[in-house]
């Protein structure tokens, strides 16, 4: 590789750095091989260079170009370590989260579970406002200080109290990882960057951002982030924006451009292609499934067997409404969606209880409460809080009929949840966990138990051969030792908790249907972004729900919707299709 003369600058510097430029440009590229070169030279025995980034994916990315990277040795490579910021701040907590008053025993409070321990803080439908918000965090601090167990949100704040109370922690640390990289440093909010700083007193920062890639301000970015990083470390500054490897021979970092600047100075990009649909839902759709068809024959045509598509949508919402889509006949579209997961999460618990010997029916009665406390996220429903209301009240009167010298209440809700439980428990499991985790979800999906039914629908998000070879192993060994599932839903649950810490998760392929916001840090070979459709009476638009730019008013362009936009934009190496409605097109496309 024949570096540029801002190429051979990263290289060469022994100071803090500042490495700017857009999507494609080669910022974690040259990282990896200033990582290199630091670990073949600088290092001394156990040290190591630090890659920190935000998501999974990222770091998946990361882990594979350094594979494939024939200039870095093997050797080499085990001294750079490549992780996200809750796993290297979990780890910091386990071991010295003690001198800030934590337990000694300490725990991850995962979303789903914290969806579950606040719900009734969370009050239901009610707005985000300062005295939920106390009362959140109150709660939080309690679950931590009390319990051990720590929320991702936590991390952060706990580990900068750590780094800036204790300057013997800051230099061990510094002794482990001379060099700490930061991805995406753009996207770092306050409590992150109080970390940074206390990283940065001891050991050499080199921060990877890109200025225009900002799409995480509701979640406390700061656009002057990196101008608090000029002013704290007085960095030697790097510009790559010239600079575009991803998609080079397109126009489609040229376009990303045009969209932040309104200005489109070219009347046709190469690699970028608007389409038009009618605004009825069922026009909307069969232009999206044409498309997408006739992309992915292009794909799997190229010859590549690891080939790329990306469906963007702007809302969660749409992220359903697609998948559901992709699933129906004449001609279902093969795909993986990412969507919330808490609802899945807790689902695949109850399936995991249930693939368990027959037992303690009770328990089952308190994982569905738990699932409608915690299926809405940090946004629980008034008719979730009250399903799961209804679930305890009807098992107390269950429970007591028998004590009672009576039979359970005939109308109650109960009997075609437990006739649901009899019906799984009557099935002949085979060992093999993939194909007995769906006869499972089959019975309740197939069942009268309109709960399960619902537990089942969202399971249907989780595919269990796509949670790695781990959790495969540790079910079929659980069957192989005991002649049964007598610990899966122990198995699941660490298997929920060690994703989030994964950094061996491969790159996305095939079909992906995905929020705009959650392609961040990825890549597809062809991006096909969709968005929703005015609802319209008498020729007058009524609704204009799951919009790019919030119902596609021109008020209501900003910032932050160029950002996103620009950023799903980017993410194509060979070609980007934009679906937008003809009677009332995408506002930032004109």
């Amino acid at each position: 590789m024949k570096l540029t003369a801002e190429q051979l600058e990263v290289m060469d510097s022994d100071e803090h750095l500042l490495v700017t430029g857009g999507p494609g440009s080669g910022k974690t590229t040259i990282s990896i091989l200033k990582a290199a070169r630091i670990a073949e030279q600088c290092l001394r025995p156990q040290q190591k260079v630090l890659f920190l980034s935000f998501a999974r994916a990222s770091v998946s990315r990361v882990v594979e170009a350094i594979e494939q990277e024939q200039s870095i040795a093997r050797q080499t490579r085990q001294k750079i370590e490549v992780e996200t910021y809750h796993s290297f701040f979990w780890r910091i907590l386990k071991a010295h989260g003690y001198l800030i008053g934590l337990p000694r025993r300490l725990d991850i409070l995962t979303p789903p579970a914290e969806a579950v321990a606040l719900s009734v803080i969370r009050r239901p439908n009610q707005k985000r406002n300062k005295k939920r918000d106390a009362e959140v965090a109150e709660e939080r601090k309690r679950l931590s200080l009390d319990e051990g167990r720590i929320c991702f949100d936590l991390f952060a704040p706990f580990v900068g109290d750590l780094l800036h109370g204790s300057k013997r922690l800051r230099c061990l640390l510094a002794t482990m990882y001379p060099t700490i990289i930061l991805d995406e440093f753009q996207d770092t909010n306050a409590e992150q960057w109080r970390v940074v700083k206390g990283l940065g007193v001891c050991s050499q920062l080199i921060a990877l951002a890109d200025p225009e890639q900002r799409i995480f301000d509701f979640m406390g970015a700061d656009p002057l982030r990196i101008d608090h990083f000029l002013k704290a470390f007085n960095p030697t500054k790097i510009d790559f924006s010239d600079t575009n490897h991803r998609s080079a021979g397109t126009d489609i970092a040229k376009f990303g451009n045009a969209i932040l600047s309104g200005l489109f100075n070219q009347k046709s990009y190469k690699g970028i292609r608007c389409l038009n649909f009618g605004h009825y839902a069922d026009q909307a759709m069969t232009e999206l499934v044409t498309t997408t068809h006739a992309a992915r024959k292009r794909l799997v045509n190229s010859g590549s067997s690891n080939w790329s598509l990306a469906i963007l949508v702007p809302t969660k919402k749409m992220t359903r409404l697609v998948s559901d889509k992709f699933r129906e006949p004449p001609e279902p579209i093969a795909h993986n969606a990412v969507i919330e997961l808490e609802a899945a999460i807790l689902g695949s618990e109850i399936v995991a209880h249930l693939l368990q010997p027959a037992g303690r029916v009770d328990f089952l009665v308190y994982l569905l409460c738990n699932y409608y406390q915690g299926k809405g996220g940090d946004r629980p429903t008034k008719s979730a809080l009250a399903e799961a209301d209804r679930l305890r009240k009807a098992y107390d009167k269950w429970h007591v009929a028998p004590n009672a010298g009576k039979s359970p209440p005939s109308n109650s809700l109960l009997h075609a949840t437990f006739e649901a439980y009899n019906s799984v428990h009557a099935i002949k499991l085979t060992g093999d966990p993939d194909k007995d985790w769906r006869l499972v979800r089959a019975v309740l999906e197939n069942g009268a138990c309109k709960r399960l039914k619902d537990v089942a629908s969202e399971v249907r998000n989780i595919r269990l051969l796509e949670r790695g070879t781990q959790l495969r192993q540790a079910l079929a060994q659980n069957w192989r030792n005991d002649g049964c599932y007598s610990n899966a839903l122990e198995i699941v649950k660490k298997a929920f908790v060690q994703e989030h810490f994964a950094a061996s998760a491969k790159p996305e392929s095939g079909v992906v249907v995905m929020n705009m916001h959650k392609a961040k840090g990825k890549q597809f070979d062809e991006v096909i972004i969709f968005e929703g459709w005015p609802k319209k009476c008498k020729g007058q638009i009524v609704a204009n729900p799951n919009r790019i730019v919030r119902n596609n008013d021109r008020a209501e362009i900003n910032d932050s919707s160029r950002q996103n936009f620009r950023v799903s934009v980017t993410r194509a190496k060979q070609r980007t299709t934009i679906l937008t409605p003809k009677s009332d097109p995408c506002v930032l496309l004109y």
